[in-house]
């Protein structure tokens, strides 16, 4: 359950974003609230990679998804302790290692317990939630507890496997999205095929499906360079799929 180089590799995107940061159960979060109607009782919760929601690929990715019709919070579960983005761009020496041991489930879960149970006293029913790299531990630890009603990840990191897989195959009832490319230590051509033998072929009741991006490396579907047409194309595709599979499983 370690990290890799390219977990803190990648390209700031450019834009402008269009949501607003919140106080949701005293967390600070990324809001994105869709301009067209929508079902005020769904959320999805976007849950972010060692950058935080402060990173405005974030924020975009976050505003894409409510452009299509998914209210979509981003909470700072790092405490308001991401690691800085110039880290990403610049190559510049960072204790990895430190970071993550102020970071580990104790000092995050309980952050972003707040924010799923301040969500439900609002009226929020029902839970989405799409998680890149660091991110899709804590998608598949809410997939255990049923917390959420469909699973996306992207490139995610910190999972055992395959007892991981296994797991969320035996305790949730969450349909999974896994978004996996060619070149990622953390999620390996291995464990992409391990995953297929345990939920594949309709085994996985809820229902399954991984969408595979040739060419691409951990990290693609949030800091992917999008001036390379490889990285662009699985950048958009993994955003495509997720919101094809919230459509029809949320």
């Amino acid at each position: 359950m370690s990290f890799c180089k390219n977990c803190m590799k990648g390209v700031t995107h450019e834009g402008t974003p269009q949501g607003k940061w919140e106080l949701i159960g005293g967390v600070n979060s990324y809001v994105a609230t869709p301009t067209i109607d929508y079902p005020k009782d769904k959320v999805v919760l976007f849950l972010t990679d060692v950058f935080g929601p402060q990173l405005v690929n974030a924020q975009l990715l976050a505003d894409d998804f409510a452009i299509n019709g998914f209210k979509t919070v981003v909470p700072d579960y790092l405490n308001g302790d991401p690691i800085p983005a110039d880290v990403m761009t610049s190559g510049i020496s960072f204790d990895f290692e430190k970071w993550r041991s102020n970071h580990t489930q104790a000092h995050t879960r309980p952050t972003l317990d707040k924010v799923i149970d301040a969500l439900k006293k609002e009226g929020v029913t029902t839970f989405g939630a799409t998680g890149y790299c660091f991110g899709g531990r804590y998608v598949f630890d809410l997939a255990f507890e049923n917390i959420i009603s469909a699973s996306v990840v992207s490139h995610p990191s910190l999972l055992e496997i395959p007892a991981d897989l296994e797991k969320y195959f035996n305790t949730s009832t969450s349909p999974l999205l896994i978004n996996s490319c060619t070149n990622d230590v953390r999620f390996p051509l291995s464990a992409s095929a391990k995953a297929d033998e345990i939920f594949g072929e309709g085994k996985f009741a809820p229902g399954y499906k991984r969408e595979y991006f040739e060419g691409a490396e951990h990290g693609f579907a949030v800091r992917g360079d999008m001036t390379n047409p490889v990285v662009k194309k699985a950048k958009e595709g993994a955003f495509e799929s997720a919101v094809a599979w919230f459509i029809e499983e949320l």
